[in-house]
């Protein structure tokens, strides 16, 4: 039954407020926090219910969607006195759709579980656009019994959804696909500051390569967004660069070394130092036309 589930959002920013959106687009009842009030004002006024804490998230929905910043977002959300762990009701489901660490994710699950909670990792990937058409991909994992109860919520906003093993495994899963934007990322830029020197139309020479082997998700988003000088975030260089440290930590722990990864990250730590922070990914074209 679809309405079964009272669902709190934690996390109201730009993949956040669409993801709520479709939630409510679904049938679902959604209670809203955010650290700032006014971005949740729009969702309001749409039928959202605003509480004023994660405790009052926690004490009115049986299914609390976390949607951060960084890993110690995470940790201030779900632990403490007045954090979701110990203000949930028995048998709620915590989702965190956050990419943060899978170590972090372990060890919710670890306590979540003693306190009659059930909990999944589940980061997303597909930005911006993804969020607002309900296309992302979701990296899901935790107990499977859980991952098919909660399954619907999860159709609601994305197409493809993967249940990957137990808790962490998400969030592993999601260090995968940073891993590979990264590198990714590097060479997009790169064939669209060449097409530029050597001459030629841009938006032509990436009609002719998008469909190709050259082909990927950020040539035929994000390219045509760098060609314009449209730097708006669909996603944030400042969680990327996140991310990426959250990598090379676990590639570490696991003895292996990530020579392309370490190389964007760099690059892109460069852009922030020349205040690229809020800018989205695809900025890092700036940084390589002028090397």
């Amino acid at each position: 039954m679809l309405n079964k589930y009272i669902i709190g959002f934690i996390g109201i920013g730009v993949m956040g407020k669409s993801m709520t959106r479709n939630l409510m687009k679904a049938g679902y009842k959604v209670n809203v926090y955010n650290r700032t009030k006014e971005k949740a004002t729009e969702l309001v006024a749409e039928g959202a219910t605003w509480q004023n804490s994660p405790k009052e998230i926690a004490e009115s929905c049986n299914v609390i969607i976390t949607m951060l910043g960084y890993p110690k977002d995470v940790e201030e959300i779900y632990f403490g006195d007045q954090g979701l762990i110990e203000n949930s009701k028995l048998g709620t489901y915590l989702i965190d759709m956050t990419t943060s660490s899978p170590l972090l994710a372990k060890q919710i699950a670890q306590v979540a579980q003693s306190n009659g909670l059930y909990t999944l990792d589940a980061p997303v990937s597909g930005g911006d656009i993804g969020a607002r058409e309900a296309k992302l991909s979701i990296m899901v994992g935790g107990d499977e019994k859980a991952y098919n109860a909660i399954k619907p919520i999860f159709e609601a906003l994305g197409t493809n959804i993967q249940h990957l093993g137990l808790a962490g495994a998400g969030q592993d899963t999601k260090m995968c696909n940073q891993i590979a934007i990264a590198s990714n990322m590097m060479g997009v830029c790169e064939a669209m500051v060449y097409a530029k020197k050597m001459g030629l139309d841009p938006t032509k020479v990436l009609g002719s390569i998008s469909t190709g082997a050259a082909g990927s998700w950020s040539l035929s988003n994000l390219a045509p967004r760098m060609i314009k000088g449209d730097y708006e975030p669909g996603f944030y260089v400042k969680h990327f660069i996140k991310d990426m440290g959250i990598a090379i930590e676990s590639a570490k722990e696991a003895h292996l070394e990530l020579p392309g990864l370490t190389l964007a990250k760099k690059l892109y730590e460069e852009l922030s130092a020349r205040g690229g922070d809020h800018y989205g990914t695809q900025a890092l074209i700036e940084i390589l036309e002028n090397k």
